[in-house]
């Protein structure tokens, strides 16, 4: 199953909900593993386009290894936290904005692609990277551990029966479609990807960071603590902290 659906981008609650706890994401949200920045970098950019940066979770370890960044965000709440660590970023939907005749070696998008329409945003990246660049496009995607994973989604199918299956539950997403709306722009599917790792979250953060999703941040108040307390207690039931087995899956493309 998967939690994005094609149809994504024009959620625009969702899409748009992340500003409300700005501050948080960019606090408690994960990075990417380093493998997917070495990778990125042997692509050799000397400047990238960062679609849908949020905060700079992607921009910022690139910025710090020597690649110009520019971000550009829909949300100015985001953007704002990005300016504070020193990133450009340029507050737009990235379907319209201008880019003003400027172009890049490479265009990524890290978490975000999904919000985009992927044929006008292919478009978009077409119009903007060089002879020989790079679009990567890639998501950090979660499943709970198997000793915790029945009784999870057991509380989940009660509190959300109507949501897609989180990217924190085992959630996926085809990579279909987002190939083929850069294949019909000319900008061939070269590989996907995969990296997995893990990272263990106190009960607390963990709870603190299902705020930051949009499926979570965007629920009726009542039930969003409803769901979190009986998540938290079940947490608390089995020492007091999760780990989540990620996996980050990379979409790579090339002019």
């Amino acid at each position: 199953m998967t939690s994005t659906p094609a149809s994504a981008h024009s959620d625009r609650t969702r899409a748009e909900s992340f500003g409300t706890v700005a501050e948080q994401y960019d606090r408690l949200r994960p990075g990417y593993p380093d493998a997917v920045l070495a990778d990125l970098l042997a692509l050799r950019p000397g400047d990238a386009l960062d679609v849908g940066c949020g905060t700079g979770k992607a921009s910022l370890p690139l910025a710090r290894a020597g690649v110009r960044v520019l971000g550009v965000e829909v949300d100015e709440r985001m953007s704002a936290v990005a300016r504070g660590h020193g990133l450009a970023v340029e507050t737009a939907p990235f379907e319209q904005w201008d880019a003003a005749g400027r172009t890049f070696d490479l265009v990524l998008s890290g978490q975000a692609w999904h919000w985009i329409d992927p044929d006008r945003g292919a478009r978009v990246v077409a119009d903007v990277l060089r002879p020989g660049g790079h679009v990567a496009l890639f998501w950090n995607l979660g499943a709970h551990p198997s000793d915790l994973k029945d009784v999870l989604d057991g509380i989940y199918a009660e509190e959300m029966p109507r949501q897609p299956e989180s990217v924190l539950r085992g959630g996926r997403r085809s990579l279909d479609s987002d190939a083929r709306a850069l294949d019909a722009v000319g900008l061939r599917t070269h590989e996907t990807r995969s990296y997995p790792w893990q990272q263990t979250y106190r009960r607390d953060e963990w709870l603190a960071l299902l705020r930051t999703h949009s499926d979570h941040a965007t629920l009726p108040p009542d039930t969003r603590e409803r769901l979190l307390d009986r998540v938290g207690a079940v947490i608390d039931a089995h020492g007091g902290s999760i780990r989540l087995e990620y996996e980050t899956t990379l979409l790579l493309a090339a002019r």
